[in-house]
């Protein structure tokens, strides 16, 4: 397993910047400073923020902003395929600005996800029965268990 220390693999910021404009674009949003900042938020965070820690975030720069804009526009993101929602963790959603294929270690106590990247999991083979029944989109594995700071120490 390998691990790239919590910084994430996707371009630099120009490029994902740009890239995220132009997904905007495309799908016919506008490009507004508020979605600018809740997607550099999102992005320049290693740690899969809930709409509630991306909304203290932006409030810095945009004091008037709602948590309702801040939500729609984190869901808007995961649509337009810029962010992910990582599920499971029985509390606020949790998004993740990093698409590029990569796997989540869940903290079942503290909630802390930290990404990893594994190519034999990227290689997952998906059953031909499920793929006559599902369209796979993406393959992400979530491994759940107690972090170093969690778990007891021996």
């Amino acid at each position: 397993m390998s691990n790239n220390g919590g910084s994430k693999i996707h371009g630099n910021l120009t490029e994902r910047m740009d890239a995220f404009k132009e997904r905007c674009r495309q799908a016919g949003l506008k490009v507004t400073p508020q979605r600018i900042a809740v997607f550099r938020t999102l992005i320049e965070s290693n740690e899969h923020p809930s709409a509630e820690m991306v909304f203290r975030q932006v409030r810095k720069i945009f004091p008037n902003i709602s948590m309702d804009t801040v939500n729609r526009t984190l869901l808007m993101l995961k649509e337009i395929g810029a962010a992910i929602v990582v599920p499971g963790l029985g509390g606020p959603k949790r998004f993740d600005g990093n698409i590029q294929p990569h796997h989540h270690l869940i903290c079942m106590k503290c909630k802390k996800i930290i990404d990893f990247y594994h190519e034999p999991f990227d290689n997952i083979q998906v059953p031909q029965r499920v793929k006559r029944a599902f369209a796979v989109s993406r393959i992400t594995v979530y491994l759940e268990g107690l972090c170093d700071k969690c778990r007891p120490k021996r």
